[in-house]
């Protein structure tokens, strides 16, 4: 798959089958679309393209919005690659972006940029200055630059809408496994390891604190997970390793802590691992995080977490 930073860095000559979305978690929803648009440009001979869109259009539009994304950027590039897409565009969403009309929109940029033959887009998109403009404009615009617009229909839509308010209802909630089965692939939490408290130290229980750089990425309700994790470092460190962990997200109250943290305990595992690389991918929800009388019964818990964790994954 080509990453293009931009529409205007994309100058492939042959014909295109374009569809056009955000496609946030890449879930099993969006695949059955993804897998359309490969089939079709595959039987047609075309180059089977995304167009996205970042930041997210509602970043940008709508600023005092919450929006809370199942994937990052660099993750959702890394999901649609395992796709078999030729290309993907994530193009750098802005307000002057946001005014073309549905004409400049649809002949400046699908028809003489991407080389426009077929378009997959949903019955009710609009699109253009103000989102004025509907698939029933597209179709005439199809007529006019000679490009076919296949429509998905409104069973299709709700199954990517339904799946995606699901996804986050989830993982909002500390249902992993919903989260994971509507997802197709266990999600997961990115970014790097950076010095703490250093209490997991002194209860025998070390832990590597997370810290994840995007602050529009969703995080699961708080609680104790087990998690696969895979730590990697620069280029000349050694090989990515896979480790099973437990993860607390909270604030650690029986310890005095006053804001959210997200710290793994790595099950047979000690080396040093300050400012590597961390990815967490989730299994299951093991707790609440709960506040202790002492920190002699938080230890106590801990143990029990990782003797829950330790038989789990027996079964896995």
């Amino acid at each position: 798959m080509t990453v293009h930073p931009s529409i205007s860095s994309y100058n492939t000559k042959k014909q295109s089958v374009v569809t056009i979305g955000t496609f946030d978690g890449v879930h099993i929803g969006h695949k059955a679309i993804l897998n359309r648009l490969i089939k079709t440009a595959k039987k047609e001979n075309l180059e089977s393209v995304v167009l996205t869109f970042f930041p997210h259009p509602r970043m940008v539009l709508q600023k005092d919005a919450e929006i809370k994304l199942i994937n990052t950027i660099a993750e959702r590039k890394e999901l649609l690659d395992k796709t078999g897409l030729d290309h993907l565009i994530i193009h750098p969403f802005t307000k002057d972006f946001s005014r073309l009309t549905a004409l400049e929109f649809v002949r400046d940029i699908l028809v003489k940029q991407l080389q426009l033959k077929k378009i997959i887009i949903g019955y009710d998109h609009r699109f253009g200055r103000n989102r004025n403009a509907t698939i029933e404009e597209l179709k005439e615009f199809g007529k006019t630059y000679d490009f076919e617009v296949i429509e998905i229909n409104a069973q299709q839509l709700e199954e990517v809408s339904v799946s995606s308010t699901k996804i986050r209802k989830a993982l909002e909630e500390g249902n992993i496994e919903t989260a994971n089965n509507y997802l197709g692939y266990s999600f997961m939490l990115s970014g790097v390891i950076v010095e703490g408290r250093g209490i997991g130290k002194t209860l025998a229980f070390p832990t590597a604190n997370l810290k994840v750089a995007e602050e529009y990425k969703i995080i699961p309700k708080q609680g104790v997970y087990l998690v696969q994790s895979t730590i990697s470092g620069s280029p000349t460190s050694q090989p990515e390793k896979e480790i099973f962990g437990l993860t607390n997200i909270g604030n650690n109250p029986t310890v005095g802590g006053t804001h959210q943290t997200i710290e793994t305990y790595f099950l047979d595992f000690s080396e040093d691992v300050y400012h590597k690389n961390l990815r967490l991918k989730f299994v299951t929800r093991i707790r609440d995080e709960k506040v202790f009388k002492s920190v002699e019964e938080l230890k106590e818990a801990i143990k029990k977490d990782e003797l829950f964790a330790r038989n789990f994954i027996k079964n896995l």
